[in-house]
């Protein structure tokens, strides 16, 4: 057979080899062996997101459920994340459109129905719950009530309320309890809350880290819940082991004797004798102030087990898995570890860093799905007759949400101070971004 027929065979053979062998979805399976899914439905086909139907999408939220209670290096995470997004909480101010004739007396009726909207409703923690349950189960479902005073009212609905009802999980424009346009998925109609549907005019859904038509959101530690579970894991093997190498004072060996004779030997040594009521047993112990001298006798030495314990090798390995957890956050490792001593604040939280820059996407989101809630609040006051009906068109609502770099107090009140004379900042707004009631 000529040499080139034989090389081609030999390929032929090889190719067929590492088909059998070689699976070609492979990238699709994650590190534990869970496989990654198409989303079924609708205009979301061609999004790959790690579940297709409600069982999968639950069993996610409930693995990063139990991160968020359990797990140190998870909570302060969520904790941080929300300290640097709400803080303090937003501050709402109602003012008059621009180009606009809107009476003083209007824009004042609508600034006090937003102030007794976030005080009926404790707005600002409900702010921190919105960050914690959008980063926990990947998704915040708030609905809307109005009272006969035109009062709006907030509650939660938990994700696993909203469902598809029995029989339309076929349905491409129902699944996941969610309602859409046949047409566009990104149109919502209405929710299937606790098998009742629900105009959409009643619910806002807060979804994250899931493309606009995904129907539902996915939980932040989603990407590192393993690297989670390890450092965690980590941290519990180094301290336990650390725990048993330093509870061990001493080890004596003794090259000859017999066993009685050593039992004896412990015994004429030991300061104290304690007996362990579960087992009968008795223990004798010897106390070594500072500065101890051992003397041994001829065939027994002493090892001190505590002098071999090396921590510093796996706290190398648990930070590197703490690394892989923040960078996934976009924030500096010692938000999440706690520890600064591998990092400057003031070298972090600068301007132009990728945290702050990150908190910011994260502060104009929620700045944006809170204004909608806020017109809400106005245009239903406005149709019970509480605000004239024009607020809505006349008075414009803006939020001004906390400082996330480092402040120069100075020179942010000099560079407020130009804009507030060229008229692109009022000085109410100016106020609050300071942190101070306005004046007049």
């Amino acid at each position: 057979m000529p040499r080139a027929t034989t090389y081609s065979r030999l390929l032929e053979i090889f190719d067929r080899l590492a088909d059998n062998l070689v699976d070609p979805a492979e990238p699709l399976d994650d590190a534990d062996g869970t496989r990654w899914s198409m989303v079924a439905g609708g205009l979301a086909q061609e999004s790959a997101v790690p579940f297709a139907s409600e069982r999968q999408l639950a069993e996610i939220r409930a693995e990063c459920r139990a991160l968020a209670v359990s797990n140190e290096f998870a909570i302060n995470g969520h904790e941080n994340r929300i300290s640097y997004v709400v803080g303090p909480g937003h501050a709402y101010r109602a003012a008059a459109k621009p180009g606009g004739r809107c009476p003083a007396s209007l824009v004042a009726e609508v600034q006090a129905v937003l102030d007794e909207f976030v005080h009926v409703n404790r707005w600002r923690r409900r702010q921190q719950e919105i960050i914690r349950r959008c980063d926990r189960d990947g998704e915040a479902f708030l609905r809307f009530f109005v009272d006969s005073a035109g009062m709006t009212h907030v509650r939660f609905i938990e994700p696993e309320q909203v469902a598809a009802p029995r029989g339309s999980q076929s349905d491409p424009s129902t699944t996941f309890g969610i309602r859409t346009d046949a047409a566009d998925v990104e149109t919502v109609r209405g929710y299937c809350v606790d098998g009742a549907w629900i105009g959409a005019e009643w619910v806002q859904h807060r979804k994250a880290n899931v493309d606009g038509n995904v129907k539902r959101g996915l939980p932040l530690y989603y990407p590192v819940r393993k690297n989670l579970r390890r450092a965690e894991r980590l941290l519990r093997n180094m301290s336990a082991v650390a725990e048993i190498q330093s509870a061990i004072a001493i080890i004596r060996k003794h090259d000859f004797g017999t066993r009685g004779a050593i039992e004896h030997f412990v015994q004429s040594q030991s300061d104290t004798a304690r007996v362990d009521p579960s087992t009968g047993r008795t223990g004798y112990f010897r106390r070594y102030p500072p500065g101890t001298i051992l003397d041994a006798f001829a065939g027994t030495d002493y090892e001190f087990p505590a002098a071999a314990i090396d921590a510093g090798r796996y706290v190398i390995v648990l930070q590197a898995e703490l690394r892989a957890i923040a960078a996934r956050l976009v924030m500096p490792e010692f938000m999440l570890t706690s520890d600064a001593s591998n990092a400057s604040y003031a070298s972090t939280m600068v301007a132009e860093g990728p945290a702050v820059r990150m908190f910011q996407r994260l502060q104009y989101e929620l700045v944006d799905d809170d204004l909608q809630v806020m017109e809400r609040v106005v245009a239903a006051a406005a149709a019970a007759g509480r605000l004239p009906r024009e607020a809505a068109e006349t008075v414009e609502i803006s939020a001004v949400p906390p400082s996330l770099a480092v402040r120069d107090r100075l020179r942010e009140a000099q560079a407020d101070q130009i804009l507030v004379r060229a008229g692109a900042m009022s000085p109410e707004t100016m106020a609050r971004r300071h942190g101070v009631e306005p004046q007049g």
